[in-house]
């Protein structure tokens, strides 16, 4: 308890600290959002609504920083994220509650899809160190990870989806659907490319994390103990080899769950997917700030809660964090 009690202090911390910062930092950038939406209505907007709509979106000059800081703090509690300058007058909050699904499904199902395959070839080729399997692993691992992203999406688009037609080329969802059930196949047509794309960049690390893992973890006494006891090479290597080399994986999984609210900038730029990184990247290049606040907050937000998850997974997994508590 001590230690989940320490472990949830840190997070509120790291959490006010992520919560200043993402006040702060899009006020460093340079340029002002008012005068890109002056530069869209091509100058039609008078002074008085100017004016107005630097108080709406927090630029009003005759506010100073510690009182714009804490009239974010206190709509950033009530939930009040503001409204989107690219996207006006659509408040962010509906913003990022239409676009959460699509990432959530398209990336969220990536990742646990790659963490388990991968996770399972790391294991048996660490198992089966210098076999074949092991051989063609550890290459094909590295491969993975070294491929960037926006360029296997943009190939993937240009040859399965555009010379071949087996997909979609862009969007989530075909334009005579709806989000519905009657829509659903439309919704898996669009989201299998980026899905696919996703999982098959993301697999290497899990394959080579976990193969490092069983390695390192082969040479302990415990694996020697479990020999000793006469068990089968099965049992030693699901109970005993894997069991323990898999914990470091699931800090990195926690992790990867908290960026899928990010989800992949590079990919759903390349498919015009309408998930937040699509939003993100729109916000920025308008330097749209509440927008940017809004996403930037789901993000940290999701993030801190899957560490603190992976720390409970820990203290159920590991008994020696449980023994470390209590002294």
């Amino acid at each position: 308890m001590k230690f989940l009690l320490r472990r949830l202090a840190l997070l509120l911390l790291t959490g006010w600290a992520a919560i200043t910062l993402n006040f702060v930092l899009p006020r460093l950038m340079p340029g002002d959002p008012i005068e890109a939406m002056l530069a869209r209505y091509q100058g039609r907007l008078d002074p008085r609504t100017v004016s107005a709509l630097k108080i709406e979106f927090g630029l009003n000059s005759h506010q100073g920083p510690l009182s714009e800081y804490f009239t974010y703090i206190g709509h950033t509690l009530t939930g009040n994220l503001g409204t989107s300058i690219t996207y006006f007058p659509t408040s962010v909050a509906s913003i990022i509650g239409s676009a959460l699904p699509w990432t959530l499904g398209l990336v969220g199902f990536s990742i646990v899809v790659a963490f388990c395959i991968g996770t399972a070839l790391g294991a048996a080729a660490g198992w089966r160190r210098g076999s074949r399997l092991d051989t063609f692993v550890v290459p094909f691992g590295v491969m993975l990870s070294a491929m960037p992203v926006f360029w296997v999406s943009l190939l993937a688009l240009y040859f399965l989806a555009f010379r071949l037609g087996w997909f979609p080329v862009a969007g989530g969802i075909g334009t005579s659907q709806t989000v519905s059930i009657s829509g659903i196949g439309s919704i898996i047509s669009h989201a299998a490319l980026p899905a696919m794309t996703l999982t098959l960049v993301s697999l290497g690390s899990w394959v080579l994390l976990m193969r490092n893992n069983t390695v390192s973890v082969l040479g302990e006494d415990f694996i020697k103990f479990g020999r000793a006891k006469g068990l089968p090479e099965r049992v030693v290597a699901y109970r005993y080899a894997a069991r323990n080399a898999i914990l470091p994986n699931f800090t990195a999984f926690a992790l990867a769950l908290g960026f899928v609210v990010a989800g992949a900038i590079f990919t759903e730029s390349v498919f015009s997917y309408p998930g937040i990184a699509y939003y993100l990247l729109q916000a920025v290049l308008s330097l749209d700030y509440p927008l940017m606040q809004g996403i930037f907050l789901v993000i940290v937000v999701a993030v801190l809660c899957a560490n603190f998850l992976a720390d409970l997974l820990y203290v159920f997994l590991d008994p020696r964090i449980r023994l470390e508590s209590r002294s």
